[in-house]
């Protein structure tokens, strides 16, 4: 056999090429052009030692730049316990897979219902599922619990606050799924809520998705919009950060729904973007429309307390067309990161994280407002995330940070600015970045 791997014999794939009516396995990639077929030796290099490749991959790491970061946008430099890592790499964590069976996954399942208990706790909500790929796919999935859970309604209303990729990617997911979206207009950096009521009006929204913080870091002020929304007997999302959900009103208190967002500042190192881990947490009448796994906990037959998989909504497990999630393996491992990270650093930790870093932020926006060379784009609280408006070469201040070991803030364009500082940044470090802004 030509690929030892391959466990299929020669008889069996000249078989299965028969009954296609193709003559060779080439056949099969003969809608590739033929330009850009690769037909060159690979250039690979010749075998090392253990200590050469050692050797060879230090002067790769090398070549990186570990920079101080102070932009945010929806990934943010928060610290990472080391411990974290060294319990996710077991094996048993490691290279788990699907829980399929209770009896030998005890484990796996025990520390998915402690992720979702925790995630419930922080968003209020009364069931969280285990889990999606990262904060916007969770997002386009909570657009489709909100049109399944309201009849005959094909509208879903979007914020022009929420962060662009979250938009953007609610947008692909809806354009092949046929659902009608609307964007409410900011005001003043926050949902205008009187065009949030005037949309409201035609009767055919099925729900609303808001953000807390915003993407302009904002902690906007939700009063009257779940009533405005229950009015029309529609549907409330939040999507938030689970880790700021500890010192702000969480989307339960706001009269939300469903509630949804990003797992990446529960400690999980930004790595230039992923893998990260989306949540869905919802009140118990939308349960059944939520995709992934619920965990659930029960006594077995001795009556000793165990956990099996209460709700299983992926095509393998209930009839396709009914399928609400593939989501697999990949997923439940940085739940488990979520996991540790929490129990490591209870309420109390999570507390002094936001306390840091906003105490962190605020001492950043004043420093820059008074050098005179920044002021407020909004007059509204935030907490780890601000947007300044600025006359300064946004590119060349940017460059020149980058020279001096820093990633500056991201440029909204129209001279707007996002700032974020996490607990991760010291005192030091911001003077050091604001006199390299002001020296520019």
């Amino acid at each position: 056999m030509s690929n030892r791997f391959i466990p299929h014999t020669e008889e069996d794939i000249r078989v299965m090429l028969d009954r296609i009516g193709v003559q060779s396995v080439d056949d099969l990639y003969d809608d590739i052009p033929a330009e850009v077929i690769f037909k060159e030796d690979y250039d690979i290099p010749s075998a090392m030692s253990e200590m050469e490749l050692r050797r060879h991959f230090s002067e790769l790491g090398a070549k990186n730049r570990t920079l101080k970061v102070f932009a945010g946008g929806g990934v943010y430099d928060h610290y990472s316990p080391s411990v974290i890592s060294h319990l996710l790499s077991r094996s048993e964590f490691y290279t788990a897979y699907t829980p399929y069976q209770p009896e030998i996954s005890q484990g796996t399942l025990q520390y998915i219902f402690e992720y979702q208990s925790m995630i419930s706790e922080l968003t209020g909500m009364e069931s969280t599922n285990a889990s999606m790929y990262d904060g916007a796919t969770a997002a386009a999935e909570v657009m489709f619990m909100m049109v399944a859970s309201v009849r005959k309604k094909n509208r879903v209303l979007l914020s022009a606050t929420l962060p662009e990729n979250v938009l953007e990617v609610v947008r692909t997911y809806a354009g092949f799924h046929g659902v009608d979206l609307t964007l409410v207009p900011e005001k003043e950096g926050v949902t205008d809520l009187e065009a949030m009521k005037v949309e409201l009006r035609s009767g055919d929204v099925a729900g609303v998705l808001l953000p807390c913080p915003n993407r302009y870091g904002i902690v906007e002020d939700f009063t009257g919009f779940a009533d405005a929304v229950h009015d029309v007997k529609g549907m409330m999302a939040v999507y938030a950060d689970p880790s700021a959900l500890a010192v702000l009103r969480t989307p339960a208190e706001w009269g939300a729904d469903v509630a949804c967002g990003d797992g990446q500042t529960l400690g999980m190192p930004m790595q230039f973007g992923g893998p990260y881990l989306g949540f869905i947490s919802c009140k118990s009448h939308m349960l059944r429309k939520m995709p992934g796994r619920v965990v659930g906990a029960t006594t077995d037959g001795s009556g000793k307390r165990c956990y099996v998989l209460t709700l299983q909504a992926r095509e393998q497990h209930i009839r396709r067309e009914k399928a609400t999630s593939n989501i697999c393996s990949n997923q439940s491992l940085m739940a488990l990161y979520a996991t540790i990270y929490l129990s490591l650093m209870g309420h109390k930790g999570l507390v002094e994280v936001n306390r840091l870093s906003a105490d962190g932020a605020h001492y950043l926006h004043d420093k820059l407002v008074a050098s005179g060379k920044f002021t407020p784009a909004f007059d509204k609280p935030f907490l780890k995330e601000f947007t300044l408006k600025t006359g300064l070469d946004v590119k060349e201040m940017n460059a020149r940070l980058l020279e001096k070991g820093f990633m500056g803030p991201l440029d909204l364009g129209e001279g707007m600015v996002e700032f974020a500082v996490t607990e991760n940044r010291t005192r030091e470090e911001i003077d050091e970045f604001v006199n390299i802004i002001l020296e520019a």
